[in-house]
């Protein structure tokens, strides 16, 4: 397996193979990425790597080579803002955007040769603090969170997606309005279960929704902080992963600097502490 990891400051993306059985990585080199490489992703084959460029407001389209892990630049396209959130459909067939402080989300097709084409199919008004943005399973419905208060209005815009042609049509009802300040940034799918879990950004704790994945909608059953009940500190939630078995689940905080890890009850989607581990400062 290989790993790549954006070093925006200095204009370059690492490469690393990961061992499957014990997760230790060994760099593979670097490559030059000018314009401030941030947000990635790999498409559902993993044959390509997308790129979003928020200096150069751009987003590049490399081939992954999987002999050696090296990247092909295979083409570029210009944006109206910078990216901060990348993913691909579930097909490969579109990329979709999320520019948080332009407040746009944004959908460009891919081509044949795995290069992001453009015009978008879709370049849409949300709202300042659009932090990411993926579509469920099925690929027929998208989601694209907005943080809080003062930079977002503390929502989740829910969207029906057409696998086809890559529109995007809003759901009903629209808006997911969470708890007061909880401000959600990322989430991510359940793999058993009709389940999403988003990290809230200035509420420093994960919500996990039900799923109605005959319509595309989402209701709250839970949230839980990921924060320890003395802590008096500033912190935001930043990330946020399941693993593969749907056992576990894991959110940084950043300020606190720690990961909080969850387990999963695989009936209910129910998430318990089960603890922190200590990083380094952000």
């Amino acid at each position: 397996y290989y790993m790549y990891v954006s070093i925006s400051g200095e204009d370059r993306i690492l490469i690393f193979t990961v061992d499957p059985e014990t997760g230790r990585l060994e760099s593979q080199g670097d490559v030059a990425v000018t314009g401030g490489p941030a947000p990635l992703v790999i498409d559902p084959e993993r044959r390509f790597l997308y790129v979003g460029r928020r200096g150069a407001r751009e987003i590049s389209s490399y081939r992954i080579d999987w002999s050696t892990g090296g990247l092909s630049l295979i083409g570029e396209v210009s944006l109206e803002s910078d990216p901060c959130y990348l993913a691909t459909d579930r097909k490969g067939r579109f990329l979709l955007s999320a520019h948080y402080g332009a407040g746009k989300i944004a959908v460009h097709p891919i081509g044949d040769d795995g290069a992001v084409g453009t015009p978008p199919v879709e370049w849409l008004d949300t709202a300042r603090g659009a932090h990411s943005i993926q579509t469920d399973p099925s690929n027929r419905f998208v989601f694209v969170p907005h943080i809080a208060a003062p930079d977002g209005p503390n929502m989740i815009l829910q969207f029906k997606f057409n696998e086809t042609t890559g529109r995007l049509t809003p759901n009903s009802p629209h808006r997911v309005i969470p708890e007061e300040g909880a401000g959600p940034r990322h989430f991510c799918f359940h793999p058993n279960l009709d389940t999403l879990y988003f990290c809230n950004e200035q509420g420093c704790s994960v919500t996990a929704y039900r799923f109605d994945s005959s319509v595309g909608t989402l209701s709250a059953f839970q949230t839980i902080s990921t924060l320890p009940d003395d802590y008096e500190g500033r912190s935001a939630c930043a990330q946020i992963q399941i693993s593969p078995s749907g056992r576990f689940l894991y959110a940084p905080n950043r300020g606190h600097n720690s990961i909080a890890c969850f387990s999963v009850d695989a009936y209910t989607g129910l998430l318990t502490s089960i603890g922190r581990v200590p990083t380094e400062a952000k």
